[in-house]
């Protein structure tokens, strides 16, 4: 097989495995439209093709690491030749069609001894109107975790100490569509059981004196989701805005009571040829008389921000996303995000974040775009490999 120069980079590694795999079939990793490197044909004619989602960690939160996931997607017959023909017919066409059941299943481990391995599940039903999601996994992740003291510290500093989190983690959510209309709303359950510790002995001691070091938490919810995009992958047009209240209680099997608010969206808006504006937002807050975890508080989620740097009680955020296409395979991006958050102190710290990337249309007849961010904040930098648009 000739590698043409135009081979999606982060997929060179893995080249050779799916040459292996593949040895006595006739799969063709190019695309039969533009001829260029393409991985649809392979996931829709492999009865175990998968896309393989590589990710070089760079999150400054874990240190330097590896990871690897596999998205397997299925589908019958009839709906594997309906999507050729339309991929056949026009380049966008397989895109537009609904998108099929899809599993995921991977690992990932970094330098300062995280690790994580986790499989999920998303299926719908009549037409998109039942949709399931469940997933599930265990791990460790060490942490470094800022506290102000609740006001204490003069000057709005912080201090840091480390933590080690040992977990197990099940969620599963259930929606169905309101009429014909793009609402969905649903349930959802959580379910983890985890032990924290921590190499100061100080931390450590605190943890074990209020039994934070061992915790089962259990939540039980509602969630909303208004959805009119044109692609669960890559969409290039429409909105998808969820809500989600969840409740934390000892009646359900949880250690500790607690409430949170999710309130989630993005958006797409097409300005000119080749140009999209991508925006989105996230707000979080938590409520409870409990003392929790520290790593069950909210924090920022921006590219270029370690997780759990910026912590409250309530956390919101915002981000635009400038996009130009380059022809139907590459495109070009540059991001920038800010968010702010608020503890009991009414204290509230600000951060923003930056960078840019590319992708690279992998699978065209599903409309799966992969590819590269590189992002920046003023106290770290980070290098993502990224399935989808990346907000």
């Amino acid at each position: 097989m000739t590698i043409k120069r135009y081979l999606c980079l982060p997929l060179l590694p893995l080249l050779p495995l799916f040459m292996m795999a593949n040895a006595n079939a006739a799969i063709d990793f190019f695309d039969p439209v533009d001829q260029r490197f393409d991985m649809g044909n392979y996931l829709a004619e492999n009865a175990y093709g998968f896309l393989p989602v590589p990710t070089i960690i760079t999150e400054p939160a874990v240190g330097y690491g590896f990871g690897l996931a596999g998205v397997f997607l299925h589908e019958s017959e009839a709906e594997k030749a309906q999507r050729k023909a339309e991929a056949l017919a026009s380049f966008d066409g397989g895109a537009r069609l609904l998108p099929p059941a899809a599993t995921v299943v991977g690992a990932l481990g970094t330098e300062n001894g995280t690790w994580f391995a986790f499989a999920g599940h998303r299926r719908t039903w009549a037409k998109d109107k039942i949709r399931y999601l469940v997933g599930g996994g265990a791990g460790e992740a060490k942490l470094d975790i800022y506290t102000d003291l609740g006001g204490l510290l003069p000057g709005g500093d912080s201090i840091k100490f480390d933590t080690q989190t040992e977990a197990a983690v099940l969620m599963q959510s259930l929606q169905f569509r309101v009429g014909d209309s793009p609402m969905l709303l649903g349930i959802k359950q959580l379910f983890i059981q985890s032990q924290l510790s921590s190499s100061n002995p100080v931390v450590d001691g605190f943890f074990r004196l209020t039994g934070l070091d061992r915790s089962t938490n259990s939540g039980l919810g509602l969630v909303a989701t208004y959805d009119t995009r044109n692609n669960l992958f890559f969409p290039t047009s429409g909105v998808e805005l969820n809500a989600e209240y969840m409740v934390h209680d000892n009646a359900i099997g949880a250690d500790y009571d607690y409430q949170t608010l999710l309130l989630e969206g993005e958006g797409y808006l097409p300005l000119a040829d080749r140009w999209l504006l991508a925006m989105g937002g996230r707000y979080e807050t938590l409520s409870s008389d409990d003392l929790l975890p520290p790593t069950v508080n909210p924090y920022i989620h921006l590219r270029g921000i370690s997780m759990f740097r910026y912590q409250g009680e309530q956390v919101g955020s915002v981000q635009a996303q400038l996009m130009y296409q380059l022809d139907n395979r590459w495109t070009l991006l540059g991001f920038y995000g800010v968010g702010q958050t608020r503890g009991a102190s009414s204290e509230r710290e600000t951060a923003d974040a930056y960078g840019g990337g590319f992708r690279y249309q992998i699978a065209r007849r599903y409309g799966i775009h992969m590819g590269v961010d590189l992002a920046f904040s003023d106290s770290d930098t980070a290098f993502y490999i990224t399935l989808g648009t990346g907000l």
